[in-house]
């Protein structure tokens, strides 16, 4: 495993892709509502892209077809927009979306829950975001990924909930997907120790029950369900380690 370590200049121009993916990210999220299809929600990418002369990260990356993933309800990730999938009113809408800039890429995640009401759900929603801020707050110089993965699950684990075990974060920079190798759980004091330069998005997968932890991938090849079909929820920041801490790339945003 070789981990990109970039220098604050190279952060420094990293910055701008993962600040224009949160720009995208929240446009995405904010056009979500009743009757909208995925593919709609795809063509804001393509129009932000045009506007600003960036590229979607996505776009074409392991062939990926479209600019966002757009993923509902038991969809944990990798939902691909389709002009023929409607939102309706009580869906769990998951609007994951990179920007490629500078030679470096963003990214970044929210879910909405749009016209929900159940206070199951609702949780649900809230404990991925906190499992996100307990995340980032475990990261820093000559921590763990064992550490970071732990506080993540033991948030969503202590409200009664499962951690998607197949699908983790990664480190993220030149590419969209680099090592390390991110996971949502894990045992405190195992695994890589963090250092200075590191980026690296943290994407909480969280499921309604512990069954929903496996996962299977439909017939499009992409598509990532949870196996009992539960729902799940989905929150990601891109993350810069630094000499005392960490620094989020990807705000702002209504979610730590």
């Amino acid at each position: 495993m070789k981990v990109d370590i970039k220098s604050k200049a190279q952060i420094d121009r990293m910055r701008e892709a993962c600040r224009m993916s949160a720009e995208i990210r929240d446009i995405c999220a904010n056009a979500v509502a009743p009757g909208v299809t995925t593919g709609e929600i795809d063509d804001l990418v393509i129009a932000y892209c045009k506007k600003h002369n960036v590229k979607a990260s996505f776009y074409g990356y392991a062939n990926f077809p479209g600019h966002i993933c757009v993923s509902i309800n038991d969809e944990v990730i990798h939902g691909i927009p389709n002009r023929h999938r409607v939102i309706m009113p009580g869906d769990l809408v998951k609007t994951d979306v990179g920007i490629f800039k500078n030679g470096y890429n963003g990214d970044t995640s929210r879910t909405v829950a749009l016209g929900v009401t159940d206070p199951d759900v609702l949780r649900l929603v809230e404990t991925t975001k906190l499992c996100l801020k307990a995340g980032i707050a475990a990261c820093g110089p000559g921590v763990h990924l064992g550490d970071v993965g732990y506080a993540i699950q033991k948030v969503a684990e202590d409200a009664g909930f499962g951690v998607v075990r197949d699908w983790i974060g990664h480190g993220v920079g030149r590419t969209v997907h680099e090592d390390p190798q991110v996971p949502n759980y894990g045992i405190p004091g195992t695994k890589l120790v963090l250092k200075p330069g590191m980026t690296i998005a943290i994407e909480p997968m969280i499921s309604m029950t512990k069954a929903g932890e496996k996962t299977d991938v439909l017939e499009d090849g992409w598509t990532v369900v949870t196996r009992d079909r539960c729902l799940s929820a989905h929150f990601e920041h891109t993350v810069a380690i630094t000499d005392d801490g960490c620094e989020i790339l990807t705000l702002p945003a209504d979610y730590p």
